[in-house]
């Protein structure tokens, strides 16, 4: 690190604005109603505040691995903004980050995250409008699209920009959203009874099978 080099850091004006885009972003597609929907949301929005504190604010990841980063990894002058794609410094990408191979996964997983947060809303409004159990769209594949689209987004974030503390978060928040999709599964079960069971048994939870997903597609 090069201490005469200006930080590219104490950027508090974008961690807000960031923050508020993507918490306002995901509101929208979300739209969290009961308190589970808030619970769950509420954490998903802590997630991205941290990871945009990191980005914009105050890079603790780097201050606190800032002997190994420098050693390991000499000349790169790790205050600068683009030294906080960490993946793509540690794995020798040196043209711009926003081109590398983690940064490019990283869009692909938070575009289709959000993709499946949208697609799934509009199932599940429509099926909550008529009082029927939510199974096409997204949910023919999956019981819990929405929790899913969570998960992407916060794991794209994660090849994109990767620090201690959302690496701690996300775990914690991925066992948050099982837990709660196995509530939300008991109150279901109890509301549609055998037709629910039925869609629970020939669908998984989170991870579409890949197989039954080519067959329906082709059925299409």
């Amino acid at each position: 690190m090069n201490p005469s080099e200006p930080s590219a850091y104490g950027l508090w004006s974008l961690v807000i604005i960031n923050s508020l885009v993507f918490i306002i972003f995901a509101f929208s597609f979300a739209k969290p109603q009961t308190s589970r929907d808030w619970r769950s949301f509420g954490a998903f929005s802590a997630f991205l505040v941290a990871l945009f504190t990191e980005m914009y604010g105050f890079p603790l990841t780097i201050y606190l691995l800032s002997g190994w980063l420098s050693s390991r990894f000499p000349g790169v002058d790790f205050l600068a903004h683009d030294s906080g794609h960490l993946l793509e410094v540690m794995f020798g990408w040196r043209s711009n980050p926003h081109f590398g191979p983690f940064h490019l996964l990283s869009a692909i997983f938070i575009g289709g995250g959000f993709i499946l947060l949208a697609s799934a809303w509009n199932v599940l409004y429509q099926a909550q409008r008529t009082r029927q159990l939510a199974t096409t769209g997204p949910y023919a594949h999956i019981r819990h699209p929405q929790y899913t689209g969570f998960i992407l987004i916060m794991l794209g974030f994660l090849f994109q920009w990767p620090t201690l503390i959302t690496l701690v978060m996300f775990p914690i928040l991925v066992y948050m959203y099982v837990r709660l999709a196995r509530r939300e599964e008991r109150e279901v079960a109890a509301e549609f009874g055998e037709e629910y069971l039925r869609y629970a048994k020939r669908t998984p939870a989170f991870f579409p099978r890949l197989g039954g997903l080519f067959t329906r597609t082709q059925g299409n």
